[in-house]
């Protein structure tokens, strides 16, 4: 390539003039960031800087299906539960040890996060990580961070983990276009493409947080616990305090022909929630439903105080939720409040005649009435206008008993149906559809929009679910985006810019120089307008560079891809910036964690990346 610069023209000024239109509008937000990169498409075919039969390609193309498809993916294992379980295992095996459930928690999310869309897993795992603080009492935002940052580090272990990889083999196509003659043909990367860097960098950053990162952390256990965690909150306002337990009946139990309310009103007994005899289970079993020999009851309450009542009943007592733990995932059911209005027809009238658990599948655990909470025989307390009850129930149930408006649900709680029985089919469709990526029998697009078409034929999800769990501002912002990419490199503005990094900085500067000024460039670009914009403007800049300095094209448009996720400080970066509100975070916070992350990121792909080519 000729190190002379090229003629800047009318066209690259508009195409440059447009990449700084969109910096501007993403910092100052004037207008939201899907709007301008519409903008931006009618601009460019407009002016026919991309042909108006290319203009709008970018919303079929493999990199826009791809992000469509993995969100559906996502969904479907979110509809399931899968992660509330992860939650468990994770309890388990970290013992309550603040160090191991953080390696724990963000090494799983971080896994995770190399097959799915960062704000999805962090979607996933935001009610996991509050599940786990409630129970062990570590500060939320202990886990947060290192959560997030185990997230952004861990979706550069397949080339479907991040926006700007799932782009990246686009943009390397697009370029062969407008390639000088004699250049080899862009080839696109497979999927396992970055996994050694993938795992350098997710094993670094984690072995940061187990050891100088850790002082960084939050320690004031006033902030960040978020108020709705039920472990937590209930405990602190009603006393609702223990774990679920399992208690079989034995033949020589005395509750043997005991109505459920006769027994849950004995000194000493644990919260009855659920229940199973035979094939049938439910969650707030009517008072008046008999316990037989083999009946399985789910209770809640301290362990030993549980223990305690299991012995003295004769009943065999399970710590684990071996038949009853669909009904206890937390995307399924669990502790509400609903306030009494005061055109209730509850008002006047107990539990018992009421018959909640009969007629809406609701358990009454608590009254507030002013300060005063009322938990021990609630069964005959008249209920008043303005009463605050505890319930325990099914969301479905919930959401049905609600809307006869005798009482006002004041919880956020999961309005969509939920189907932890079809865990494994979700579960199976996921793993089946990596393994395909693997092979790389069919394109990555197609592999991954059959998996979305199994999750809707098995059941896991409708079709309305599948269309809502797509975010549309995202599609929108890719597809729109990608044509300015295009425009980038045809009209010769890449190759413009590229020359002219060579003339400041000379053509005998050794390859890293340029590669360290294309990575702190996509960084710093990053920063401001996220990795989607960063990615798209300078890849084309990336491989320009790369051609003119006597580079690997391929290995400088990598860089591009991973620098643009090189983001732990600023929530520009939407994973940072939806765990900025439950854990109550400050900028300062993400910076002081944030900053050596971000250094020891950009050393770590800067040396892998050209191991990796170097190796090829």
């Amino acid at each position: 390539m000729n190190s002379s610069i090229t003629p800047l023209t009318g066209d690259m000024i508009l195409v440059m003039g447009l990449s700084a239109f969109v910096m501007t509008m993403f910092v100052f937000e004037r207008i939201r960031g899907d709007a301008t990169a519409l903008v931006v498409l009618v601009i460019l075919g407009a002016s026919n800087l991309v042909p108006s039969t290319q203009l709008f390609s970018g919303f079929s193309g493999n990199a826009v299906i791809s992000i469509i498809a993995s969100m559906i993916l996502s969904s479907g294992l979110e509809r399931t539960g899968a992660l509330n379980r992860l939650a468990g295992w994770l309890l388990r095996r970290s013992d309550g040890i603040e160090e191991r459930l953080i390696l724990l928690n963000s090494t799983a999310a971080g896994i995770i996060s190399g097959f799915m869309q960062n704000p999805s897993v962090t979607a996933l795992f935001l009610p996991v990580a509050s599940r786990l603080s409630a129970r062990t009492g570590i500060v939320l935002a202990r886990l947060l961070i290192p959560m997030a940052s185990a997230i952004i580090l861990g979706s550069g272990l397949t080339m479907i983990g991040s926006s700007p990889l799932i782009m990246l083999n686009d943009l390397l196509l697009s370029a062969n276009g407008n390639l000088p003659s004699g250049v080899a043909l862009l080839t696109p990367l497979p999927m396992f493409a970055p996994l050694p860097i993938g795992v350098l960098l997710l094993s670094i950053g984690l072995i940061y947080f187990y050891t100088r990162g850790k002082k960084w952390l939050r320690v004031d256990e006033d902030k960040g616990v978020m108020p709705s965690t039920p472990e937590s909150y209930f405990a602190k306002s009603y006393g609702i305090t223990g774990d679920v337990f399992e208690l079989t009946i034995t033949a020589e139990s005395p509750l043997v022909g005991m109505p459920v309310g006769e027994a849950e009103s004995q000194a000493g007994a644990p919260l009855f929630l659920a229940l199973q005899t035979g094939n049938e289970s439910r969650l707030a079993p009517p008072a008046d439903t008999v316990l037989w020999v083999g009946t399985v009851l789910g209770v809640m309450g301290e362990r030993e105080k549980v223990q305690a009542y299991a012995k003295e009943q004769q009943l065999k007592f399970s710590a684990r939720l071996r038949t009853l733990g669909d009904l206890f995932n937390p995307s399924h059911a669990g502790i509400s409040e609903a306030v009494i209005p005061p055109t209730s027809h509850f008002i006047g009238r107990t539990q018992a005649e009421l018959k909640l658990r009969k007629r809406f599948g609701i358990s009454l655990l608590a009254i507030q009435r002013g300060k005063e909470v009322f938990r021990d025989d609630i069964r005959q307390l008249p209920i008043r206008a303005g009463d605050m009850l505890v319930f325990h129930s099914i969301w479905k149930d919930l959401a049905q008993a609600s809307e006869s408006r005798d009482f006002v649900v004041v919880t956020d709680y999961p309005k969509a149906e939920h189907r932890p029985h079809k865990i494994n089919w979700a579960i199976g469709i996921f793993s089946i559809c990596m393994l395909l990526a693997l092979t790389a029998v069919a394109p990555l697009s197609i592999t991954l929009m059959a998996g979305a078409a199994a999750m809707v034929l098995s059941g896991v999800l409708n079709m309305d679910e599948a269309y809502s769990a797509i975010s549309w501002k995202t599609v929108f912002l890719m597809a729109c985006l990608i044509p300015l990419g295009w425009a980038m490199d045809s009209t010769g503005a890449a190759n413009w810019l590229a020359q002219h990094t060579l003339d400041i900085f000379g053509n005998d500067m050794p390859i890293w120089v340029f590669q360290i000024l294309v990575c702190l460039l996509t960084t710093l670009f990053g920063l401001i307008i996220g990795n989607v914009g960063a990615t798209i403007i300078m890849v084309p800049i990336g491989i320009n560079v790369a051609l003119a300095a006597g580079g690997n094209p391929t290995a400088f448009a990598l860089l591009v891809a991973l620098s643009a996720s090189n983001n732990f400080m600023s929530q520009s970066n939407p994973v940072l910036a939806m765990i900025s509100g439950p854990a109550g975070y400050q900028s300062r916070e993400f910076w002081r964690t944030g900053a050596p992350l971000t250094l020891l990121y950009f050393t770590i792909i800067l040396l892998m990346v050209n191991l990796v080519f170097l190796l090829r």
